[in-house]
């Protein structure tokens, strides 16, 4: 769970992103990671109090290293030596893995979850190459709401930002798609906090140059089921520029929805009798036009530009596996 959390800090922070790596940074965040459907109820399951309610952790920058520390697990990401050093906070120890090792790891995870989706729907499958591929358009919009909070001692202003991709010429009810949006809020201009989004980016396109910036290695799965995911990210990031301030709390929520085809495919066929009573009850629930992916929320508590050598080092008495 951490290590989903610390990587994926919010799109709006790394759009707005476009200065160098030059200042030292340190900050105290809560992150959330919620998958949906079953897989969501697993980790809910599984993941303990850290999965269900969020985890609090330690970020820092300094120079071409970054560390992320959390109640159990840590990281340290050193762009220079293309190292990852993944850390056990409880029986302190840690790991070392290459970037080639995470690209190649990267690669099997988008192949596996490709082949997964051909399993479980065959009408997925690609057509034959003389009918056209789908064209999409994508739909933008911003909202101010003119409610305000304080956040990590800055005041900030709320704004909605929503990106629906949509198959061209038709809306969206009528031909599926997706919907991303984006609920921020955003304090003034902090530096600092750019230098997070920027060194996150940086790995991201270090690790694949292709993925989008939520997360490079832990959304795979995702991006392959979910191709329109890369091209709504892409579009927020662009419109997120026009954005004035830092974001210091941002839920993201990624919405599929299906066409009005399929809903009709999925509609039991008759059947009477209880039996075919209850099946059409189920299958109308989960047959939903409209469903939550995944959530993403994260929140700054804390800034600070203190940052010394020791607090990006891995920590003294942790011993390599």
């Amino acid at each position: 769970m951490t290590r989903v959390c610390r990587f994926a800090l919010a799109v709006s922070i790394a759009a707005a992103s476009t200065v160098a790596l030059s200042a030292d940074v340190r900050t105290t965040d809560k992150t959330q990671f919620k998958l949906e459907g079953m897989l969501g109820r697993m980790v809910g399951v599984f993941g303990g109090k850290a999965a269900r309610e969020g985890a609090q952790g330690m970020n820092a920058v300094k120079g071409q290293r970054k560390v992320e520390l959390g109640d159990t697990t840590g990281r340290i990401i050193d762009l220079n030596e293309e190292k990852v050093y993944e850390l056990d906070m409880r029986r302190k120890t840690y790991e070392v893995t290459t970037f080639d090792e995470i690209r190649r790891r990267l690669r099997e995870a988008k192949e596996e979850a490709k082949r997964e989706a051909e399993r479980e729907d065959p009408k997925d499958e690609p057509q034959p190459q003389e009918k056209p591929e789908k064209e999409y358009e994508i739909d933008f919009d911003v909202k101010e709401t003119g409610q305000k909070r304080t956040l990590a001692g800055h005041e900030a202003r709320q704004v909605i930002s929503t990106v629906t991709v949509r198959e061209k010429g038709r809306t969206l009810d009528d031909g599926g798609g997706a919907v991303m949006t984006v609920d921020s809020w955003i304090g003034p201009e902090i530096p600092a906090l750019k230098e997070l989004a920027e060194f996150d980016l940086k790995y991201a396109r270090a690790i694949d140059p292709e993925a989008p910036a939520l997360s490079a290695e832990q959304l795979a799965a995702v991006v392959a089921l979910y191709p329109m995911l890369k091209n709504a990210t892409e579009r927020l990031q662009k419109e997120g520029e026009k954005l004035r301030g830092t974001p210091l709390s941002t839920t993201t929520t990624f919405e599929a929805v299906k066409s009005k085809a399929q809903i009709e495919e999925a509609k039991p066929s008759g059947g009477g009798g209880l039996g075919g009573m209850l099946a059409r009850r189920v299958m109308k629930k989960e047959q939903k036009p409209r469903a939550t992916v995944f959530t993403l929320a994260h929140e700054t508590l804390e800034v600070s530009t203190n940052v010394s050598d020791a607090d990006v080092a891995i920590p003294a008495g942790f011993k390599q596996k």
